[in-house]
């Protein structure tokens, strides 16, 4: 089954253009390859409120299946990513950066300072990506096969009620 996908880019100079998006672009390319349906991209600022807004957005009014964010998760005071995150999903999915990391330890010893989160809001699963091309396609990598069947769990749910 094929699942809907939005991928939201935190970088305050990428939303001003002055910087150029590649990861969330590569997040796009390997959605649609592993055969995800991409009906939603942005790019925003590090800004708390506007990243829960736009969570928020793809899962209540879009009812999307699945939202990647990519940056915001590192130590600068601006990445407020995991926190914004935190503030709009109803349970934590831990296993899922807890298996990036894992992945990601394998390649570099700074894998630990990712703070990547992820949950469940309504039938939506959103994740935390690093901001990097490399990480994310590390990231990505090491759950992308294993989204699929916890959104067929989660979508179960709204077969059953409708």
């Amino acid at each position: 089954m094929s699942y809907t996908a939005a991928v939201i880019t935190i970088s305050d100079k990428g939303s001003v253009g002055l910087r150029e998006d590649t990861s969330g672009p590569l997040a796009v390319e390997m959605l649609k390859n592993a055969g995800f349906d991409v009906v939603y991209t942005s790019i925003i600022p590090d800004e708390r409120g506007q990243i829960a807004a736009e969570l928020i957005k793809c899962a209540d009014e879009r009812n999307i299946a699945l939202v990647l964010t990519s940056g915001g998760t590192g130590f600068s005071p601006r990445d407020v990513t995991p926190e914004a995150t935190l503030d709009v999903i109803e349970r934590r999915v831990p296993g899922i950066p807890e298996a990036m990391r894992a992945e990601s330890a394998k390649i570099t010893n700074r894998a630990m300072l990712t703070r990547s989160e992820a949950g469940i809001r309504g039938l939506t699963l959103i994740v935390n990506l690093p901001g990097s091309p490399k990480a994310v396609r590390e990231n990505l990598a090491a759950v992308i096969d294993s989204l699929s069947h916890g959104l067929e769990m989660l979508r179960e749910t709204q077969k059953d009620h409708e």
